[in-house]
């Protein structure tokens, strides 16, 4: 077991949240894929705590059925009344036991920017400095409106954490802030928690009042500076939910092109933090890639195109295209506009065209659906063609249906394929078919109407009109008349 393994982290989760202005609890809104609590918990999990406690009070039913979603580990402690940060992290202990041994690092819910390695940082740090408390600290360009960090000018200690409002000019000209998120030896928390009083503005428990209790009893207070100080920022509404997206999404992205992706156009590509790539994969502007979305080596997805939870085998091409819950398979090409559903499965060199649906359907080896179909509940074999404009007729009001067309099928456009039905292999189908009976392997299926011309019908039934003239004079032309 590391030394630097906390005994508990304490994710403070509570809060309402009002700046959001939204019915959806703050810690559950997302950004790249997870609710920021979501991203809390996964940095958190770096640590390998003992345990991992999320305090919740505001929409707790809600927060706490999504917690057992992501994280069915994770354990909850109710703060009924919102009664400050100090109140919180006592509830948390209370469903623990209590007083703790062993470091517990307590993290605010709406920070998804902050890192494991942030975190590890800071328990590194409290360890070895022998601390009672370590505060995460940041240096940012503009401290206005935050809390200043004063240090010991020889030992490097904390001695204070100064309001702004309360700042001296020359306090104010520090730039090293608090960030809410701090390193406590569990059983001095414990018992300063026990001392925190009420007698401020708000009529809470104010955490920070326990950095002044220890120090006040002799005990070491630290600090473990952030490198970034874009980790520690807190979303309060809507606006900052924006920039944390964009910072987060900056961060994959550069992740990804350090790892030999090609991203052409980063200002329009978006990603999840659940997305996976390969060396030589090239994402072009303006796409989306979702959820567990994988490109292999040398993929090329977009422009304008948003997968989510779809695999792009090596060298395959998407363009314009949305995919959802779909297997691309190597060197297959997707596109422009098509629409894959849940359930599709593109072998090597398949090609899905321009116009396409597909939905629960096999598409093998080599096998082209060029454009303006749609594949429902099907199996396609190897090196078949599918004409255009082409129906795989599944549904019959009540129940789905499957169609099966064998390999090295050529079947013509604007046919209707009405399931359940099976083409044999090497069997051909007429344009303009209805298919409705199995067509045996190396048959020709001719399913329509036999064709009948009506002579004179436009001169009849619509005299005097632009057709009924242009063909006057076409039978003129014919037969030779002036």
């Amino acid at each position: 077991m590391s030394a630097n393994r906390p005994a508990a982290v304490v994710v403070l989760a509570a809060g309402e949240g009002t700046r959001m202005k939204s019915a959806t609890p703050k810690v559950l809104h997302s950004i790249c894929g997870r609710s920021l609590v979501g991203h809390v918990l996964a940095a958190a999990r770096e640590l390998d705590p003992e345990n991992l406690v999320v305090v919740v009070g505001h929409a707790r039913e809600q927060v706490s059925a999504h917690l057992a979603e992501i994280d069915p580990a994770v354990r909850t402690a109710v703060q009924a009344e919102q009664n400050g940060t100090g109140h919180a992290v006592r509830m948390a202990l209370e469903e623990l036991g209590g007083s703790i041994d062993g470091t517990v690092v307590v993290v605010c819910g709406d920070t998804p920017l902050l890192t494991g390695e942030t975190l590890t940082n800071l328990a590194s740090a409290h360890t070895t400095d022998g601390n009672a408390v370590t505060v995460l600290t940041a240096e940012v360009p503009d401290a206005t409106g935050y809390g200043r960090i004063v240090r010991d000018d020889v030992s490097g200690a904390v001695t204070a954490i100064v309001e702004h409002k309360d700042a001296t000019e020359s306090q104010r000209a520090i730039r090293e802030i608090n960030s809410g998120v701090f390193a406590f030896d569990g059983q001095l928390l414990a018992d300063a928690l026990g001392k925190v009083r009420t007698d401020n503005s708000q009529g809470e428990e104010y955490l920070t009042d326990v950095l002044g209790i220890l120090r006040e009893a002799g005990h070491r207070v630290g600090a473990s500076v952030a490198a970034d100080h874009r980790e520690i920022a807190g979303i309060n509404n809507r606006v900052q939910l924006a920039e944390a997206r964009r910072t987060l999404n900056d961060r994959l992205l550069t992740d990804a092109m350090l790892a030999g992706v090609t991203v052409v156009d980063p200002a329009t590509t978006w990603v999840d933090v659940t997305v996976t790539f390969e060396q030589d994969a090239v994402v072009q502007p303006g796409t989306q890639l979702l959820g567990a979305t994988h490109l292999a080596a040398g993929a090329e997805v977009g422009p304008n195109t948003r997968l989510k939870d779809t695999k792009v085998g090596p060298g395959a091409r998407v363009d314009n295209t949305v995919a959802d819950t779909a297997e691309i398979g190597q060197d297959a090409s997707v596109g422009p506009y098509a629409y894959l559903r849940p359930g599709t499965r593109l072998g090597l060199k398949s090609k899905v065209g321009t116009y396409v649906e597909t939905k629960n359907a096999s598409i093998g080896e080599g096998t082209k659906v060029p454009h303006l179909s749609y594949v429902g509940d099907a199996t396609i074999g190897e090196y078949s063609n599918i004409g255009a404009a082409s129906v795989f007729v599944n549904y019959d009001g009540q129940a789905k249906h499957h169609t099966t067309v064998g390999s090295h099928c050529r079947t013509g456009s604007d046919n209707m394929f009405v399931a359940p039905v099976t083409i044999g292999d090497g069997a051909y189908t007429a344009a303009g078919s209805v298919i409705t009976k199995d067509v045996p392997p190396g048959s020709l299926a001719v399913a329509r109407g036999q064709q009948r011309n009506i002579e004179g019908w436009v001169a009849r039934k619509r005299p005097g009109s632009a057709a009924a003239q242009a063909a006057e004079e076409a039978r003129r032309e014919t037969a030779g008349e002036s």
